[in-house]
């Protein structure tokens, strides 16, 4: 009995050490495991990842450049304009561009230039980019802008879906290349609305909850008077075409009367500041 006391108390002497050895040598793998490279990566790939950082709207434009104002002019090209009043038109918005009046304006902005686009309306659903997204800030760029209306072809319009035609300008804001700080839309007719996909008021509102300005230039070729005694036409743009900050009804007495009005009407737009 006393013998076998002896071989165990002699066995423990000798496997005491052994464990502790052996403990030494788990705990230096597992630490070396731990420390390589195919670990590392395995451990990254178990730790949840941090939230990608979403680019502000200024980040996403750091190239584009600033402008004091993004100007549609929205034309009626529809069938009630005769090819001959359609050109008195087109050279109305090449003499206003290049105007002395309204290049100050442009000058005296923070930006000294504008971003410009011309669409031409009258089909339901089919309003047309002529002239896409343009920089004026010089007499030279606005001789390229005017240069581009007069050279397009005129667009195959009928008639009058202004809704449409301040819908697809609407869009046009969404995609212009600049960090504008005015967007105006200078939708300019001579009849009302009247078979739009979309009716003008509430492609009117649409626009103004995007923070846009429409204005409106009303061509009067008749006498007819609305409610107040005013011109009906202007009367109806007020109600259902124009909205946002300060906007405006400027008017016209005929197509020959168009570029005097045009220019006054982007003279006003171009200086509100």
């Amino acid at each position: 009995m006393k013998a076998s006391r002896a071989a165990i108390v002699t066995a423990s002497q000798l496997l005491g050490p052994l464990f502790l050895v052996a403990g030494f040598l788990v705990l230096a793998i597992t630490l070396k495991i731990a420390a390589s490279p195919a670990m590392a990566d395995t451990s990254a790939q178990m730790q949840t990842p941090a939230p990608a950082q979403v680019p502000t709207q200024v980040q996403m434009q750091g190239e584009q450049p600033l402008v004091d104002l993004a100007l549609v002019l929205a034309v009626d090209a529809s069938g009630s304009i005769d090819p001959g009043e359609f050109q008195l038109q087109k050279e109305g918005i090449a003499a206003a561009i290049t105007d002395a009046d309204i290049l100050g304006a442009i000058h005296g902005g923070s930006h000294g230039r504008i971003a410009i686009s011309y669409v031409e309306w009258g089909s339901p659903g089919a309003p047309a980019t002529v002239v896409p997204w343009m920089l004026v800030g010089d007499r030279a760029s606005a001789e390229n802008f005017a240069a581009s209306i007069l050279q397009a072809p005129r667009s195959r319009q009928s008639w009058n879906a202004i809704g449409d035609a301040i819908h697809l300008a609407t869009g046009m804001m969404e995609i212009c290349p600049c960090r504008p700080t005015r967007r105006i839309i200078d939708l300019s007719g001579d009849n009302v609305d009247h078979r739009s996909h979309l009716p003008a008021p509430l492609a009117r509102d649409a626009a103004v909850a995007a923070g846009i300005t429409i204005n409106a230039l009303a061509i009067l070729n008749d006498d007819s008077r609305g409610a107040s005694g005013r011109p009906f036409l202007v009367e109806v743009y007020e109600r259902e075409v124009i909205g946002g900050f300060a906007a405006f009804v400027a008017t016209a007495a005929d197509r020959a009367d168009f570029a005097r009005a045009l220019r006054q009407k982007m003279v006003q737009e171009i200086s509100s500041r």
